[in-house]
């Protein structure tokens, strides 16, 4: 083996570290593990519960009504008039995929029928009221 003199320089290691990007790799995989299930949107809602059979999984469009009337398109929150004049859109939109109308339970009962009128109006046959099940002992 020979000696270094003085002035030489070590030849450069070309071989890239792996195990650094791997750490990363895996820790930004545990915090998506740990965070996805947080991320998923929506309204809240306390739903009724009612026995019912589970709907077909779908990709309708979601309209929330609030216990305090307020009025939410999937994320969107409207007012009763403008829900009014987009709704037919929106249908148009979703096409075959019909609508989920989730109303809470403490909601005002007329509010729920006047935004169940504005779908039904917009010629949407296929609408799916949301409940909770119902803890039934038997």
């Amino acid at each position: 083996m020979r000696r270094r003199g003085r002035g030489e320089r070590t030849p450069l290691n070309a071989e890239i570290n792996v195990v650094s990007l791997i750490d990363v790799m895996m820790l930004l995989m545990i915090i998506f593990m740990i965070t996805a299930p947080m991320m998923q949107g929506g309204v809240d809602v306390s739903l009724p519960k009612a026995e019912a059979r589970p709907m077909n999984a779908k990709s309708p469009l979601v309209v929330s009504v609030l216990r305090s009337g307020e009025i939410y398109v999937d994320d969107i929150r409207v007012s009763l008039a403008e829900f009014r004049g987009m709704f037919r859109s929106l249908a148009a939109k979703a096409g075959q995929g019909g609508v989920y109308l989730r109303a809470d339970q403490r909601a005002d009962y007329g509010r729920v029928v006047q935004v169940l009128g504005i779908i039904r109006g917009a010629g949407v046959s296929d609408v799916g009221l949301v409940t909770e099940p119902e803890d039934v002992v038997r």
